[in-house]
């Protein structure tokens, strides 16, 4: 594939640590995804609502897949790497040495998921503070964010942990700290997650008001006090020791990171869409939404000036696109509440074996039995009968309501393939509703969004995507190079190297 290529050609790796799998691709200075691979990390789940991972499996998968998407190149022509991941918090010591996040004291597990939901006492107090901060944060923060989880660390694992602790990084940027040995911070994540307001830094107030004290102590050294823009690059590049564990040059460029929804954005918001017909086509970048659907689903909006939409995460400086605010608004569980609810119900193994036996997927065979049982109408009618309500994991916007749950109504004693088919479309028909929920929010707020972009795993599912254009009303476009999040992860490594001037 390499050898026909005459002229060197500028490559870029990017590397994306989603919640149960790490995927590399070796992207050209096209934007094209030449090679490609991935590989699943563990998720430990020790008590209800507790996910945790471990550091070291997580960069044993990136070294993995990293080798693998290089292979065959020369290395002379690849130019930058770039990372994305989810935001969990990963705690390591003053040595750098992982420090269990639980427990049962197992040091190898010192990842919190992003998913996790532990620190719900934690967040109530945390939001009852009313501070200030949290207007930036839609005026409530999620369990989903880290103050919350440091919070929980210090009351729960006080000896074990927090005296112990040197470093609290979001994963993004313990992966370029990985890679450098520089502890610097992405401003994605510090301002996303953390509090960081890209105007007045840190806040001493609300730590100190929340219980934190100690980290403003020592500088914030604990949390980072070196913040880059996300594509900047980070310290000398690889160090020997990561360009041997990732079969890279050492010394090429190193981005300050994104977090994986940011990276899918960056993927595919600024997408060239002339001669479609399109409703943006000349419009600015602010009338699209860039839906990045996976386990859970986060929808960027960005704006000129800063917009403040209640119960929708934002607006964040530069968080995305520099220059821009960014709002973000996110459902806490899509395609985990799609597979909770097929592999759940009782016609489970049939649809498997039927799936097996015609050699497709199980989501491929589900949408061609739904197109068999549908009548004369559309097949969105199907469900005229049958509602889902899909706040299984709590409502992350625009009602920020974690005590929610989920709910189902209009069952029957039917126990077929065509009931399971029938409460996956409902499920899906409830998920594009909870998006239209949410650009209702937006637009109230002042946004005005005219085109959604999709990106993940869920946009590879034509029912998904088809009921979200039905429902939302606004067009859909997918873009034609499926790995978005990848090619997103691999802009800020060509914006690192210099070979590009900005991320734009």
């Amino acid at each position: 594939m390499h050898s026909k290529k005459q002229a060197p050609v500028k490559y870029y790796v990017g590397i994306d640590v989603g919640s149960a799998s790490v995927r590399a691709a070796l992207v050209d200075e096209f934007g094209t995804v030449v090679a490609h691979a991935d590989q699943p990390i563990q998720i430990w789940e020790p008590q209800p609502d507790h996910y945790e991972q471990s550091s070291a499996d997580i960069w044993a998968a990136c070294c993995l897949v990293t080798k693998k998407v290089v292979c065959g190149v020369d290395a002379s022509w690849i130019r930058g790497v770039g990372f994305d991941a989810t935001c969990s918090l990963v705690v390591v010591d003053k040595q750098f040495q992982p420090l269990a996040v639980n427990c049962e004291g197992q040091n190898y597990r010192n990842v919190i998921m992003w998913m996790d939901h532990r620190a719900v006492s934690q967040v109530e107090r945390i939001n009852a503070t009313q501070h200030r901060v949290l207007s930036y944060v839609g005026g409530v923060m999620s369990v989903e964010m880290q103050p919350p989880k440091l919070l929980w660390i210090k009351e729960n694992l006080q000896k074990s942990c927090w005296e112990k602790a040197g470093y609290f990084f979001d994963l993004p940027d313990f992966l370029s700290w990985k890679a450098t040995g520089v502890t610097a911070r992405s401003l994605c994540t510090v301002v996303c997650k953390w509090t960081y307001t890209s105007d007045g830094g840190w806040d001493d107030s609300f730590w100190k008001m929340i219980g934190l004290e100690d980290l403003v102590k020592d500088k914030y050294e604990k949390i980072g006090n070196h913040v880059l823009s996300p594509g900047e690059s980070v310290g000398k590049g690889l160090t020997p020791e990561a360009a041997k564990d990732l079969g890279l040059p050492e010394g090429i460029a190193v981005a300050a990171s994104l977090i994986d929804a940011h990276a899918g954005g960056i993927g595919v918001i600024g997408a060239d869409v002339k001669g479609h017909n399109l409703p943006c086509e000349n419009q600015p970048i602010t009338s699209r939404v860039a839906m990045i659907c996976g386990t859970s689903s986060c929808h960027m909006g960005v704006s000129e000036t800063p917009i403040f939409v209640p119960g929708v995460w934002g607006p964040y400086f530069s968080a995305m696109v520099p220059g821009l605010w960014l709002n973000e608004g996110g459902q806490s569980a899509t395609g985990k509440l799609i597979d909770h609810v097929v592999r759940g119900h009782v016609a489970f193994p049939e649809l498997q074996s039927k799936a097996a036996a015609s050699a497709r997927s199980i989501y491929t065979y589900l949408n061609s039995h739904l197109d068999l049982i549908k009548k004369s109408l559309p097949v969105g009618f199907l469900t005229v009968d049958l509602h889902v309500w899909p706040d299984f994991h709590g409502n992350r916007s625009p009602l920020t309501d974690l005590t929610l749950k989920g709910m189902v109504v209009g069952l029957t004693l039917s126990r077929g393939l065509d009931e399971l088919a029938l409460i996956y479309l409902a499920t899906i028909q409830a998920i594009a509703l909870g998006t239209r929920h949410i650009l209702e929010a937006m637009q109230a707020a002042g946004h005005r969004i005219n085109t959604l972009f999709l990106c993940g795993g869920l946009s590879k599912n034509p029912l998904f995507v088809q009921m979200h254009a039905d429902i939302t009303g606004k067009p859909v476009v997918l873009s034609k190079e499926v790995e978005s999040v990848l090619v997103g992860a691999a802009i800020l490594g060509a914006c690192a190297s210099g070979d590009f001037a900005s991320i734009q």
